[in-house]
């Protein structure tokens, strides 16, 4: 029996995995981008564009850590601000429109931290966007039910809870700033 779209997809991943370098991301688009043209007949996208699962696992590599994970969206919702600590993602739409913000850092003399947006790019199906180490953005479904899909470099929950790594933003007032809690 031959193999499906994601198991091609990940077999590429596993053998071009290695340290963050440019030829790794490249990799990694390359075959998030093959993912994203699965026929939709394929048993596994058939079944995510019929449970619209809001968080599922689809892969987790044992050897190298990263881990695909699969996002249905609704249109209107909104996550703030964040990055993602010492770990980098890509997103890949499947289906539907994700405007993904982007943001820098700026610290004032006293200390004091507020986030400047840089950009809001519309992420549509069959494109992917990569955020490095450090990169802070947020995402909004503006037209849903999305499909996307998240590969990370690692298990970006485990390690926020065991080290507190990623930093979220809060709104006060027209100004996001870091969360303080």
């Amino acid at each position: 029996m031959g193999r499906n779209t994601l198991e091609t997809s990940i077999e590429g991943i596993r053998a071009a995995w290695g340290p963050l370098s440019t030829e790794v991301i490249a990799a990694c688009r390359r075959h998030l981008e093959s993912l994203l043209d699965a026929s939709p007949t394929e048993d596994w996208l058939s079944a995510l564009h019929e449970d619209q699962p809001s968080s599922k696992e689809m892969y987790r590599d044992q050897e190298h850590g990263f881990l695909l994970l699969a996002h249905s969206e609704h249109a209107g919702l909104y996550r703030p601000p964040h990055d993602h600590g010492r770990g980098w993602v890509m997103y890949a739409v499947q289906r539907g429109e994700i405007e993904m913000g982007s943001y820098a850092r700026i610290e004032d003399g006293n200390g004091g931290v507020k986030l400047v947006k840089r950009n809001a790019p519309l992420v549509r199906a069959g494109q992917v966007q990569v955020y490095l180490p450090g990169d802070i953005h947020d995402t909004r479904c503006l037209r849903g039910p999305a499909l996307l899909y998240r590969l990370t470099d690692r298990d970006l929950k485990k390690e926020d809870s065991e080290a507190h790594r990623m930093t979220r933003y809060v709104a006060r007032g027209d100004i996001w700033t870091a969360d303080a809690s």
